[in-house]
């Protein structure tokens, strides 16, 4: 990896980080800072108490609004998946390190939870650049990570995607000097089977992490 991947690795994580920090940092102080009255808060809300995730989002509420296509022209929306774990990121098919690293961190997990486990999930990855994203592009992506047919890959023009990225919060960003990369939000966020946005994951996530937290989420 050249210097300036490198660059481009170590800003996609400080975006990451500092979006995960301010997320948990919010959680914390309307938790009550983790004291033992959140936690049977928490419980009485239907939240487990033992997510491994890197952090869980306080209040919890509803996910937002997903509905697009995905990149074989399927209609895709995460209400179809109640009573599932939902593991939703945003990736680009060019990207040169932190989408790659999530996507085979995603299978790792994935291959640690065993058949039954894995029928419990379902994962979807929202593309944050319309223009490289391509049938091509993505299908060569998700063979090369061995995640065809275990992931959804959804896409949309700018203006469909933009919406999206909005309501999720996720900043997504051509970078100035390299216009082929884009730096973004390389976060995980768990929704429960309810539909509710629960746990959210840095991108350096542990695949144990998320194969236990799955029934948790499937369950919440």
């Amino acid at each position: 990896m050249g210097r300036s991947s490198k660059r481009g690795l170590k800003l996609r994580i400080v975006l990451s980080l500092v979006a995960l920090a301010l997320v948990a940092g919010i959680a914390g102080l309307l938790s009550g800072c983790g004291s033992t009255s959140s936690v049977k808060a928490a419980q009485a809300k239907g939240q487990a108490a033992h997510f491994d995730a890197s952090g869980l989002l306080t209040p919890v509420r509803q996910a937002p609004p997903l509905s697009l296509r995905n990149y074989l022209g399927q209609r895709v929306n995460i209400d179809s998946y109640r009573g599932k774990a939902v593991l939703v990121t945003f990736l680009y098919t060019h990207c040169p390190d932190i989408c790659p690293l999530i996507t085979s961190q995603l299978r790792v997990a994935q291959n640690l939870m065993g058949k039954a486990t894995a029928s419990k999930v379902q994962i979807i990855a929202v593309s944050v650049d319309p223009r490289g994203d391509t049938r091509k592009a993505i299908a060569a992506f998700l063979a090369r990570h061995e995640m065809t047919g275990r992931m959804q890959y959804l896409v949309g023009s700018t203006h469909e995607l933009g919406a999206v990225w909005q309501a999720w919060g996720v900043g997504s960003e051509r970078d100035a000097k390299r216009p082929e990369f884009i730096d973004h939000s390389g976060l995980v966020y768990g929704i429960g089977g309810s539909g509710k946005r629960i746990t959210i994951y840095a991108p350096q996530f542990r695949p144990s992490e998320i194969a236990h937290d799955v029934p948790l989420l499937a369950a919440s």
